[in-house]
């Protein structure tokens, strides 16, 4: 397997769990969840699946960028030489990642108190603003694949 088969492989492997997972997530998870479990049982199984999940999402978000470089520097001269869609994807990257960072390091937290004190409307509506943040992520990242598959397009 040459370097470029394998920094590649890894870079649709990293992007793979993070979007499946947030598609898994908001598409199947989610509606079953409300369908089934009461608030207080429905806040704790998410807080354990973020806390599953995110370890997941934070090899993604270290393995993207370092793949992602490694392939850009193979497959073009300079980082200026790049199409425009590797710089909307390294772009849209950055955005997606400051939108985890959000959910893990003050919605999460925020989330964990209110499940620890069983303030099951307050959990409720912090999980309303990180089913948001998800959303958001779920449809960047669906457009970085499309990107990423269309390139030949462009």
């Amino acid at each position: 397997m040459t370097t470029f088969a394998l920094l590649y492989s890894l870079h649709v492997l990293a992007a793979m769990i993070w979007v499946g997972g947030m598609f898994f997530a908001w598409m199947v998870l989610r509606p079953a969840a409300v369908s089934e479990l009461q608030p207080p049982e429905r806040l704790q199984l998410w807080a354990e699946v973020f806390r599953r999940f995110f370890h997941w999402v934070w090899a993604s978000v270290l393995i993207l960028p370092v793949s992602g470089i490694g392939l850009w520097h193979m497959r073009f001269d300079s980082l200026a030489a790049a199409p425009r869609y590797v710089h909307v994807m390294a772009g849209l990257f950055l955005v997606m990642l400051a939108l985890f960072l959000r959910i893990q390091l003050l919605q999460l937290p925020e989330l964990r108190r209110a499940i620890a004190a069983q303030n099951w409307p307050e959990g409720g509506a912090t999980l309303g603003h990180i089913r948001k943040l998800v959303g958001i992520n779920l449809l960047l990242g669906l457009l970085v694949v499309t990107l990423a598959s269309a390139r030949p397009l462009f």
